[in-house]
């Protein structure tokens, strides 16, 4: 029987990062010893008082629907964060609770988007922006970042980019894949750039706030540039900074008539996120946060040791991060000198021969660069550096 697919399928991709640890995890059961550095997923335990709250919250029989936009004690409790971390004000109702932040982002696109609008994403990016607004029937502008400016996005560059077809722009901060982290005047200089673009929207990814060593605190968008309140949409998620990837908590919060059509997107899909995870995600953004400083000094010493032995290795060129726990190092001279004419051909190399997974960074937009995560115990990261390191001198 031949099966007709919807032809939306034709203008996605499958992730990048799915395909790459697949892969790995095939070659594991084969009996080989994989070493995956491909995943963006912490290896710290969630906290015990938070799986404490999960076990609690079943026996009390905290097991059934909740609220399509999330739990009231939940949502509360993100207000309570957003005051306390970044300084903004916001209501239960202009906060919305999904299974994760990536059914933020997608919900987001669903509300905004028609055939025909545009959305600016800047290159390099996370693998899936680009991929959301194709299945909405919209285009990705992409907008190429450069190494000297730290791979931000200059307010010119927006400006040139936005037409009268332009319907949200996407920024990452900290940004996966390169760890860019956006300063205070770096989001007041794209404030500027959209001042005469009302018709704008923002999303603005935060996903990885609390992975972040820049010289200046973490700033969220909203509350640098208060004048684009009334248009940007800050999602953000319990997965990275409290390592619960699995429970899958993400949330959104901007303009309550925004809200209302992501809840309307929401309704017909997902429903309410799980509501032992809502539970335990309460305890994570309310209780102890301890657990928090204690992280992110860990993935600051991972980045200053794997970016001092990448840039040893002869053919790799490896720019620092300021947050979230990705690397981005150019390859092209390593490329070059064994023959190869992709960063596709050169991970299956080193997957195949060396037995190391990362992602190719032609699938965040970076052709000629690999993306890194170093997510992983430093015995893991030494583990797979030395094999990198032997791998690029056969």
């Amino acid at each position: 029987m031949s099966t007709r697919l919807a032809r939306r399928l034709l203008r996605i991709r499958p992730s990048a990062t799915v395909s790459i640890t697949a892969r790995a995890l095939e070659l594991r059961e084969q009996g080989r010893e994989i070493v995956s550095l491909s995943a963006g997923e912490s290896d710290f335990e969630t906290p015990e008082h938070v799986k404490a709250e999960a076990i609690a919250a079943i026996r009390r029989g905290e097991t059934r629907y909740t609220p399509l936009t999330g739990s009231s004690a939940l949502k509360e409790a993100i207000v309570r964060k957003f005051k306390r971390d970044n300084g903004l004000d916001f209501r239960p109702e202009q906060i919305i609770v999904s299974s994760g932040a990536k059914q933020s982002c997608y919900n987001i696109c669903q509300a905004l988007l028609d055939p025909g609008d545009e959305v600016i994403i800047p290159a390099p990016y996370w693998v899936s922006y680009p991929d959301m607004v194709r299945l909405a029937n919209a285009e990705p502008v992409i907008v190429a970042t450069r190494r000297e400016r730290g791979f931000l996005m200059s307010p010119d560059q927006l400006s040139a980019a936005i037409t009268d077809r332009t319907r949200l722009l996407i920024v990452n901060s900290p940004c996966n894949p390169t760890g860019a982290v956006y300063s205070p005047d770096d989001w007041i200089g794209l404030g500027e750039a959209l001042r005469e673009h009302p018709g704008v929207v923002v999303l603005s990814d935060e996903i990885y706030e609390h992975i972040c060593w820049h010289d200046e605190p973490f700033t969220s968008l909203a509350a640098a540039c208060p004048q684009l309140r009334d248009r940007v949409l800050t999602v953000n998620g319990v997965s990275k900074g409290y390592a619960m990837s699995g429970w899958r908590i993400g949330y959104a919060a901007g303009p309550e008539p925004i809200i209302h059509a992501m809840a309307t997107i929401q309704s017909q899909s997902t429903t309410n996120a799980c509501a032992v995870s809502q539970a335990a995600a309460c305890v994570a953004l309310g209780g102890d946060q301890s657990f928090l400083a204690q992280m992110r000094e860990s993935f600051r010493d991972r980045h200053a040791f794997v970016v001092e032995r990448l840039n040893r290795i002869e053919g790799i060129e490896c720019m620092p991060g300021r947050g979230a726990f990705y690397l981005l190092p150019n390859v092209e001279s390593l490329m070059s000198s064994m023959g190869l004419d992709s960063d596709v051909a050169l991970c299956e190399r080193l997957l195949d021969e060396a037995g190391v997974a990362v992602v190719p960074g032609s699938a965040f937009g970076a052709p000629a660069h690999l993306r890194i995560s170093y997510a992983a115990a430093l015995e893991t990261l030494n583990v797979a550096l030395d094999r990198i390191e032997a791998f690029a001198a056969s």
